[in-house]
């Protein structure tokens, strides 16, 4: 495999696949993978594969991204439906990340209007995005493909760039295989891919955003902030000097967006803070996710439109937030009734 220039300029050219349609067909070694909350991108579907040489693989990590091998590469393929009954989707862009001999390396393959093939291209044009969904809804927008330098934005930890998705907590789940279901880290494990990963039960598991069965409230949203969010809102990311950490792992509330005055980059009109428990309208963070105008919107890079149903719920987990001060008022109010209830002392 290529782990250094030139990068080969057609996306055939990797081997990654034996063919295009109807779908993409792995070759041997190409592992299919998915996730358990995924980042949001214009609603597009989405589709994962990893490779790694022959005779190598990754280091368990119980909270952050495994450590990868030289020569592995994450594919991940952006497609969108395609108007009538049955019709298949069309693939847009193929973004390779590659672990070269000297860090991870960020290639945007872009497909021709055939579907034969993606070619490599450093700064892509946007793509014009129309459809009607089964419901009837139809979507009509601008879908940007991000250039090799807005890659850093996302993928950028420690000033240097890295995978997002592949933790322990995203992986941990079942996968529907050619040869049947199976845990992702045991099948990873399984193949070589991975060393060090206990047993899937005791491994770290996020909740699916979209599945109430899978989690809390708070567990589903906050999983979704996890994966759309954090990856920039942590210390080590591209945002860290906001102090908004949206990791699952922070529990420190105020850490987490409550009561937290942004910096002043980070103000959106009159409102105060980040967020504001009880209190969606007045919340920074959900203000962001229902914007689509540069500057204000979040994620910046990614997304178009805005996403509806993942909004939805994060405005859901604000309502349910107890706002301490009012607890305190209630209290006040509650042992001042009392207190003028009860019969005067002589």
């Amino acid at each position: 495999m290529h782990v250094e220039e030139p990068y080969p300029r057609k996306l055939s050219d990797w081997r990654l696949f034996r063919a295009n349609r109807p779908a993409l067909v792995p070759n041997v070694g190409v592992v299919p993978y998915d996730l358990n909350t995924p980042l949001f991108s214009d609603y597009a579907g989405k589709y994962r594969f990893v490779w790694m040489p022959p005779g190598t693989s990754a280091k368990y990590a119980e909270d952050e991204t495994f450590e990868f091998p030289v020569g592995t590469i994450f594919a991940k393929t952006f497609a969108f439906p395609l108007n009538g009954p049955n019709a298949p989707e069309k693939l847009i862009e193929t973004r390779l990340l590659l672990r070269g001999k000297t860090g991870w390396v960020a290639l945007p393959y872009v497909w021709d209007a055939g579907q034969r093939e993606a070619t490599l291209q450093l700064v892509p044009d946007p793509v014009p995005i129309r459809y009607t969904e089964a419901s009837g809804q139809t979507r009509d927008f601008t879908y940007f493909i991000p250039n090799v330098n807005d890659c850093k934005q996302c993928h950028e930890h420690n000033k240097a760039l890295e995978p997002i998705g592949p933790k322990a907590r995203n992986l941990n789940k079942n996968y529907l295989y050619a040869d049947g279901p199976a845990n992702q880290l045991a099948r990873w494990t399984q193949a070589g891919y991975l060393q060090g990963a206990p047993d899937p039960s005791a491994a770290p598991k996020v909740a699916q955003w979209d599945d109430p069965a899978s989690g809390t409230l708070d567990a589903r949203a906050r999983a979704y902030l996890d994966n759309n969010c954090a990856h920039c809102h942590q210390p080590a990311g591209s945002a860290g000097y906001s102090g908004l950490d949206l990791r699952t792992t922070q529990t420190d509330e105020r850490k987490v967006g409550s009561y937290k005055i942004p910096t002043s980059a980070g103000r959106v009109g009159s409102l105060k803070f980040d967020v504001l428990p009880g209190r969606p309208d007045e919340s920074i963070l959900l203000a962001r996710m229902e914007a689509t105008k540069p500057k204000i919107m979040m994620p910046q890079i990614g997304r178009s439109v805005v996403h509806v149903e993942g909004a939805a719920l994060v405005r859901e987990w604000i309502a349910s937030l107890r706002d301490p001060e009012m607890q305190k008022t209630k209290g006040r109010n509650t042992a001042s009734r009392v207190a003028s209830s009860l019969p005067k002392t002589p």
